[in-house]
């Protein structure tokens, strides 16, 4: 199974982006998946995480309030929106599955990732 990340650009600071990550197929059992993000020079951050449901979400304090995901099982994608961008949110953004057990803000908890998309923000 591979990961398919998309939608990186370049926006100025307040603006709105949606990253859409698709797998090649199913994954295996019910599993959530997450958004980390990591800027040059930093380690890579968490950023959300969806149930398998879809309706249970969680969100880093950096982008709670801000930033949205959902995720769609028939079409194998999940979604982060992002609203109110901020020079600070600019990194390469990495879309995770296969989370069944742990606390799911850790990379350690996914099996599968995507290759990240380059998120810009210009103040």
């Amino acid at each position: 199974v591979q990961l398919q990340a998309s939608g990186g650009g370049t926006v100025q600071t307040g603006e709105s982006l949606r990253l859409s990550c698709q797998s090649s197929g199913p994954i295996p059992g019910n599993d959530a998946r997450g958004w980390f993000r990591q800027a040059p020079g930093k380690e890579r951050e968490f950023v959300g995480v969806i149930g398998w449901k879809g309706d249970a979400t969680g969100y880093g304090d950096s982008v709670k309030g801000r930033f949205a995901i959902s995720r769609d099982s028939a079409k194998n994608t999940v979604y982060l929106q992002m609203n109110s961008l901020k020079p600070e949110d600019t990194g390469v953004y990495y879309c995770a599955a296969g989370a069944y057990s742990g606390s799911f803000v850790a990379t350690e908890d996914y099996v599968y990732w995507g290759q990240g998309t380059l998120v810009t923000v210009s103040s």
